[in-house]
């Protein structure tokens, strides 16, 4: 089995904060259909990824991004 080389925590090499009203940051974290994506496929460490989460759910409950995407 071929294993690549580990991915790299986006906010932990940019030093960038996760603001749940940048919705623009937040859309690379969801899929077409609106799910968040996971940490192993993103390569954000589980600090970062838990913050992210958090934020996306902050921005959908006051309406800044879906639920669901059609």
């Amino acid at each position: 089995m071929a294993r690549g080389r580990k991915k790299s925590c986006y906010f932990c090499a940019n030093d960038k904060p996760i603001d749940y009203k940048d919705t623009k940051t937040l859309k690379r974290y969801l899929t077409d259909r609106g799910k968040i994506v996971p940490r192993r496929i993103t390569g954000n460490c589980s600090k970062h990824q838990r913050r992210i989460t958090t934020a996306i759910k902050r921005a959908r409950s006051i309406a800044l991004l879906p639920y669901v995407e059609d």
